[in-house]
């Protein structure tokens, strides 16, 4: 696999693998943990989804600054350690069960995030920007990614079978650990980035620092302070009367507006030369929020239908396997004082105290009524965050075919450029959200338990979709960023991303509104389907700009 790669490859991969193996870890049983009315925070779907989606969308934010730091000041090697130390320490605080030091963890691994990712990408980037690497930087990134997966899917497991035998805290120990790991295999391979790795100063015509604290930065914090303070009209489905959802969606939002108004100046300041190919990045940027705003419901919404609507009871030797690996736990099917739920599976909480009532254990409300046990009799399930597991388990799988794939059409002079491969990946993405709309519809809308086989095939599709956008974004904004600001162009990358987490926090967070869950996956179709409609309206234009730089 690393035959004609640079040998610093197999660090940055390695590298990467870990850093994702914690954050991975992490996410799967973050809004799970939030949920845990005995050992969590007792929060309801909505609350837990949009503090998941103002999380996940400030870790890919800072990149945004991050990336600047590292292209002027710090360089790509020092800003990915401090990075992955920041996130090793925010892992660790999370498993203290203390709302204060959970926001603290959080973070720092929002900021060490900001660092690390965007600054591990562009140095892989440009190893892939002189010969005899220039046209396998695809493929160079697509390797990349699959070692993103790799640590992904095996982190579950582990994170699982932590919290079953230990509790929570011992799982985000682990991430934190893992973390630790990605930073020392990252120093072990410093000989090979020599000449790659460092700052490239301040260039000619650049904004100073600190005009961009006094006129990006600071505003940012600005208009974020508004959006939180400013409310709209008060009434029965909107009391606090947000504008957005809630105070912090309002505030993301106000806060992201200087930071657009910034990448879109870069248009406008931007040399002839190197006008294009920026417009040509910015409008990759747009589109692609839409696909993060489905593609991250995997650690809400969709980990929501693994704990609540899909069959999770294993047996025989199956439940032997899991239950000596503790990826599974045993329920008792006898009334008991449990948490009350009602009939949409909403967390019923007054005055902010959660209701109780003495009733089956919720797990077993839709199980179909001849799989339910005979009273008092135990059943096993296995771990709800093992479903995250099945996108990077595909990622593993697939990655290999599609590289193969595109070798293929390569060698024939018919592989199709880097943006048709985002329009498609668009495309073949929209098609997975109906998977979800049929598993609806075979559980009656919730009033059974459905296979888990309905999330195996919604994540296949989508994961062949993700495979081909996710990493030919990290690919063209490489190859089509002027030099001088690779990182931060590298930085608008995450940015969109970002704000397409924000916009998933947002969707996830609307899930208990939908009294049709259909209806929920039906909007997530819609909107992805706008997305390939705009993309492939893009298309022609865009691949005439590839072509200007002689690139595919």
């Amino acid at each position: 696999m690393w035959k004609n790669h640079p040998k610093a490859l197999p660090y940055l991969f390695l590298s990467e693998m870990w850093e994702r193996f914690g954050y991975y870890l992490m996410i799967g049983i973050f809004t799970l943990y939030l949920k845990d009315v005995e050992a969590g925070f007792a929060m309801t779907e909505k609350e837990s989804s949009d503090l998941y989606g103002t999380f996940i969308a400030l870790v890919f934010l800072t990149p945004f600054l991050g990336g600047l730091i590292a292209d002027r000041y710090l360089g790509y090697k020092k800003s990915i350690i401090i990075g992955g130390l920041l996130m090793g320490v925010g892992y660790f605080l999370m498993g203290v069960h203390n709302i204060t030091v959970l926001y603290i963890a959080m973070t720092l691994v929002i900021l060490g995030n900001g660092f690390f990712k965007p600054n591990i990408s562009t140095l892989l980037g440009n190893f892939y920007s002189k010969a005899p690497y220039l046209d396998k930087k695809d493929e160079g990134y697509n390797i990349f990614y699959m070692g993103i997966n790799i640590g992904a899917f095996v982190c579950n497991f582990l994170g699982a079978a932590l919290k079953i035998a230990l509790g929570w805290q011992w799982a985000f120990m682990a991430a934190g650990l893992g973390m630790f790991v990605g930073v020392l295999v990252f120093v072990l391979g410093s000989k090979h980035y020599h000449g790659y790795e460092e700052k490239k100063g301040v260039q000619q015509g650049d904004m100073p620092f600190s005009k961009i604290l006094l006129y990006i930065l600071l505003p940012s914090v600005g208009f974020g302070i508004i959006g939180w303070l400013l409310k709209g009209t008060a009434s029965d489905t909107n009391p606090d009367s947000y504008i957005f959802g809630s105070d912090s969606t309002d505030a993301f939002i106000f806060a992201c507006i200087p930071v657009v108004a910034f990448y879109a100046s870069l248009y406008f300041r931007a040399k002839a030369e190197d006008k294009r190919p920026i417009g040509a990045l910015l409008a990759i940027f747009s589109v692609v929020i839409l696909f993060w705003a489905v593609f991250k419901l995997n650690g809400s919404a969709l980990n929501t239908w693994a704990d609540r609507y899909t069959d999770r009871e294993v047996s025989g030797s199956t439940q032997a396997v899991f239950s000596s690996l503790k990826l599974s736990q045993e329920l008792d099917y006898k009334k008991d004082t449990v948490e009350k739920y009602d009939e949409q599976f909403r967390l019923q909480k007054v005055d902010g105290a959660v209701q109780k009532e003495v009733a089956y254990p919720l797990y077993f409300r839709n199980v179909a009524a001849e799989k339910k046990p005979q009273d008092g009799a135990t059943i096993s399930v296995w771990a709800t965050n093992l479903s995250q597991s099945i996108n990077p388990g595909w990622v593993i799988l697939l990655t290999p075919l599609v590289v193969a794939f595109f070798t293929w059409l390569r060698g024939r002079g018919k592989e199709p450029g880097t943006p048709t491969k985002i329009a498609f990946g668009l495309l073949i993405s929209a098609l997975s959200v109906l998977v979800m709309v049929a598993a609806v519809n075979a559980g009656g809308n919730g009033a059974e338990k459905v296979s888990v086989w309905w999330l195996i095939a919604n994540y296949g599709i989508i994961t062949i979709g993700e495979l081909f956008l996710s990493p030919m974004g990290l690919s063209v904004v490489s190859k089509l960023s002027p030099p001088k600001i690779t990182s931060l162009m590298m930085g608008g990358w995450f940015l969109a991303t970002s704000i397409g987490n924000k916009l998933s926090g947002v969707l996830a967070s609307l899930w208990d509104t939908y009294p049709d869950k259909a209806n929920f996956f039906w909007v997530n179709f819609g909107l992805l389907m706008i997305a390939t409609l705009m993309m492939f309206a893009l298309l022609r234009q865009l691949n005439r700009v590839m072509a200007e730089k002689g690139l595919k």
